[in-house]
This record gives structure tokens, C-alpha cells and sequence, in this order.
């Protein structure tokens, strides 16, 4: 099959991040629910490969709102023995049968965070969504969840604090529509700490912050992703806001290697931050594709700093995730943004062990 598949060497260093984690995995079944977007993808061809690799003889059920369009997509992982389709909303799925020891909870639209107009919705689906997915969790024997959550339940980062820790008490503007999604996350976890509390569920918290790789959409909301999409297409790479708004980007093979581990290792109830400390500013990112992908590329900015205005920083701390888990970032910014684009340009190379279709 014509498929885009992660890179040889990603899948290997996934492996080799979390080799000795797998063996709890043995002739188990895993759930997973956000399978098809950028998370999903990532856990679930790294699954395959591991799975193959280890003889783990595992299975894994994604659920899905269209299982056809995720086979068109993705039809090697689709059409791998140990995966199977589910088709259904996250807020309403009929549970399948057996014992599933492990369960992900990473399922949200993020590509309706800034329509007002679709607010009430996300919401619904991530609280009602969670409340879901926690009571299949709670009735099928599930022994580890793993929570996808967000940096966004801090709310606005203040420009002075560089990297935001977990014990932060800020929080989102419960009056703003614009919350909906924030708001969302922090009820998600309040669920978890319900759910444990109540059954007894062991709850780990990945508190997700900005991304880069393969499968990482280049016409969306992800400036990372759309300076790339620019650049591959010919366009001027085009900066929306004024080019001095900080972020951080963790790439998709060491997220795989932190969320695995925090399914495994993850301590109940105790949130870590997932992502990258290591900040830089919308212009910086620009220059930096433009240099990477096409040094001749054009850059524009949309508006002209304002002296006055208070300095955008989402960037978090990573200390919790290197003193409980030993986890590190591994690939720099640089090597991530060429990854992502060999990838969309086909040049990443295949993988063309057995498990794949």
C-alpha cells in the first residue's frame, strides 16, 4: 500500500526510549480513543512496531467517528492484525466486550478551539467525552488511564514566567467563551480525580503543550505546521500576529517515548507537563523553516510589534518529567522541522517490517 509511515528511525527510537516499559503490555488489550489525529497516530504506529518487535501479542481498539476515512489515511496501521476499528462518538460509543488493562483518553478537536460558534460542542464533547471514556474505563478491568490533557488549564501565562510549572494555580477566564476548550481540560481532570477516588482508577495526567512531526496538520492552527505547509508550497511563510509570541515545540518521536512511559510509570493523579522548554519566538520559528527547508523563502508579518503590549509566552517547565520519569527531549527544533517536512515531501524512509500492510 502507497502510505505515509513514520520514519524507520523515529519508530527505533521510540523502541528504544521504552523498552523495558512493555512487558506489562503482554497479550493485553489497549483503548484508545483521538486514534486518528496527531497523538493518536503517533501511539498507534509506534504500537504496531513495538508490538511486532517485543512479540508482545497485544491488541489495541481505536475508536473513531469514521473507520473509512481512517483506513484511507492511514491504511497501514488500519489494516494491521492487532488493530481493530470501533466506530462511534467518544460521548456516546457502545462499549466492546473483554477486559481492556490499558485505556488513552486523547480524543479533542483542537481544530475548533478558536470557532466560537462550535465552543458549546467542544465542550460537550470533552466533558461528556471523558465521563465516557472514564466509565468504560471504571467496567472493563482497566488497570492504567492515561488522560491527554492540556497546558491550556493554566490559563494566560504571565510574560515574566519563563516556564510554566504544574503547581501554577493560575487558570482560564471562566466568562470567556474562548475557555471552552481550557475549561474543558480542567474538568477532564477533575473526572480523573473522581473516577480514582470513587473506583479505585489508576489516573495519570499528560499535560500537553505544542508538537512537531509527521502527521502534524500544515493548514490548521499550529504555526509550526503552517510555516512548514508555506514553505513546501511555494508560499511566503506568513506570520499572523506580530512575530514576537514565544512557544516551544516537543517532536512527535519523544512525545511518543513520554506518553508511553507516563501510561506505564505515570503517578496517579500527579499532572506532568509534556513539551519542550526550550522557547522561541514566531519570527525565530520562521527564519529558522525559511533556513532549514528554503533559505530564499519570504517572511511576513501580519502587524507591527506594540511596545506596550504584554509579551505572549506558552512554554512550560520540564522538571516534574525529568525527576519522577527520567524523560528527556532528544530532537532539536531544527532536526524536527526537517523531519516533518521530508516526511510530507516523501523523502522520510520507509518502514517495511512485516507488521506493516
Amino acid at each position: 500500500m502507497n502510505s505515509k509511515r513514520i520514519a524507520q528511525d523515529d519508530l527505533e527510537h521510540v523502541l528504544e526510549g521504552t523498552s523495558s516499559l512493555w512487558e506489562e503490555m503482554r497479550n493485553q488489550r489497549l483503548f484508545i480513543t483521538g486514534g486518528t489525529g496527531f497523538f493518536g497516530c503517533w501511539l498507534l504506529e509506534t504500537f504496531c512496531y513495538i508490538n511486532h518487535k517485543l512479540n508482545l501479542n497485544a491488541r489495541v481498539t481505536i475508536l473513531t467517528r469514521s473507520p473509512s476515512s481512517f483506513a484511507l489515511k492511514a491504511p497501514h496501521i488500519a489494516y494491521d492484525t492487532s488493530v481493530s476499528l470501533l466506530a462511534g462518538d467518544v460521548r456516546t460509543f457502545e462499549f466492546p466486550e473483554g477486559e481492556f488493562r490499558f485505556v488513552i483518553h486523547a480524543a479533542t478537536d483542537v481544530s475548533s478551539r478558536l470557532d466560537s460558534n462550535a465552543s458549546l460542542d467542544m465542550l460537550s464533547s470533552i466533558l461528556l467525552g471523558t465521563q465516557r471514556t472514564l466509565e468504560f474505563a471504571a467496567s472493563h478491568q482497566t488497570s492504567r488511564f492515561l488522560l491527554a490533557s492540556s497546558g491550556a488549564v493554566y490559563g494566560k501565562q504571565p510574560s515574566a514566567l519563563l516556564n510554566l510549572p504544574e503547581t501554577y494555580n493560575g487558570a482560564p477566564d471562566p466568562l470567556d467563551p474562548r475557555s471552552a476548550y481550557s475549561e474543558g481540560k480542567r474538568t477532564a481532570e477533575l473526572l480523573c480525580a473522581l473516577f480514582q477516588q470513587t473506583t479505585g482508577l489508576n489516573c495519570a495526567i499528560a499535560r500537553c503543550w505544542a508538537f512537531c512531526g509527521p502527521y502534524l496538520p500544515l493548514d490548521g492552527q499550529f504555526a509550526i505546521g503552517n510555516f512548514i505547509g508555506d514553505v513546501l508550497a511555494g508560499r511566503p511563510i506568513l506570520i499572523k500576529g506580530d512575530g514576537t509570541a514565544r512557544r516551544s515545540y516537543l517532536y512527535g518521536s519523544d512525545l511518543a517515548v513520554w506518553l508511553w512511559t507516563m501510561l506505564f510509570r505515570g503517578p496517579a493523579l500527579i499532572p506532568i507537563n509534556v513539551g519542550s522548554s526550550t522557547e522561541i519566538s514566531m519570527l525565530e520559528l520562521a527564519k529558522m523553516v525559511a533556513e532549514t527547508l528554503n533559505p530564499g523563502a519570504v517572511i511576513r508579518v501580519a502587524e507591527q510589534p506594540s511596545p506596550d503590549a504584554n509579551l505572549s509566552r506558552y512554554v512550560p517547565s520540564v522538571d516534574r518529567a525529568r525527576d519522577l520519569l527520567g524523560l528527556s527531549e532528544t530532537v532539536n527544533l531544527r532536526e524536527s522541522i526537517r523531519r516533518t517536512a521530508d516526511w510530507y515531501d516523501g523523502r522520510a524512509s520507509d518502514s517495511t517490517d512485516t507488521f506493516l500492510c
